[in-house]
């Protein structure tokens, strides 16, 4: 990194998970580096869903560095993802078509809940199959796998937690951290967002502000989708050996299930 930018900037790593992204200082100007992040960056950039990318530059060995502004900021907190600019801002990102357009020029194809439930059934360990709550789950997923069938596929970033929701101090408001991101059923952002962050009476006023009206067929996917996403959540940090997160999630899985 100090080869690329030159000796007189400081260079630090940001965290995260990968360790593949950098804080770069000089006399008060600050970067976001990132290696090898996807060109679906720029669009992102371009759209205004993340701070703005300053340049791209491809390395001798084929890595690529991009450079985003650096933005002081902050992430929301839990009550705010009921804020109607969390529910405008997704919405935005679910009609856009330059998104869309990129995702499906980088080879993604849309995820079909089939795809979905054949992960789960194929990749947990034995260990957590044997979780009675999860016996359920994938159950319940089973059994409903045909009530969820929907035509609408757009760019879904499965991530939605309110710690990749950036509220600048110049009130600007970013969703960060795209690694994730796929082509699929709304419900997949929508669902989790809602059961996380959103009391179960204020949902229709949620999505009112989103521009959508909750229906018996939402509802289903979004449950679909939150379950499936927490099934596939409580296997990664079992393997990690994060007990404590793991058995949030389990808690979490079994209320939901337990609402009908």
């Amino acid at each position: 990194m100090e080869h690329l930018l030159g000796q007189e900037w400081d260079i630090s790593p940001a965290g995260g998970a990968t360790g593949e992204a950098f804080i770069a200082e000089k006399d008060g100007q600050k970067l976001f580096l990132k290696r090898n992040s996807s060109p679906f960056l720029a669009v992102l950039s371009a759209e205004g869903i993340v701070p703005k990318l300053m340049w791209t530059k491809r390395l001798e060995n084929g890595d690529v560095i991009t450079a985003q502004h650096w933005m002081e900021g902050r992430e929301l907190s839990q009550q705010e993802m009921n804020n109607i600019r969390v529910a405008k801002l997704l919405q935005k990102i679910h009609q856009s078509d330059p998104l869309l357009s990129m995702l499906k020029r980088l080879g993604k194809s849309p995820l079909r809940p089939e795809s979905i439930l054949t992960e789960i059934e194929t990749g947990l360990s034995s260990d957590v199959t044997d979780i009675p709550i999860i016996k359920q789950a994938i159950h319940f997923l089973q059994n409903n796998l045909l009530l969820i069938e929907c035509d609408e596929k757009v760019v879904c970033h499965c991530d939605v937690n309110h710690n990749n929701w950036l509220m600048t101090e110049t009130d600007g408001l970013f969703l960060i951290d795209w690694d994730g991101a796929v082509i699929g059923d709304p419900a997949i952002d929508l669902g989790i967002l809602l059961y996380s962050y959103v009391p179960r009476e204020e949902w229709n006023e949620w999505l009112a502000r989103y521009g959508k009206k909750l229906d018996a067929g939402l509802e289903m996917r979004m449950k679909w989708h939150t379950v499936s996403q927490l099934v596939l959540s409580i296997q990664w940090h079992h393997r990690r050996k994060r007990y404590e997160e793991r058995n949030d999630l389990l808690h979490k899985l079994e209320t939901l299930l337990m609402a009908g």
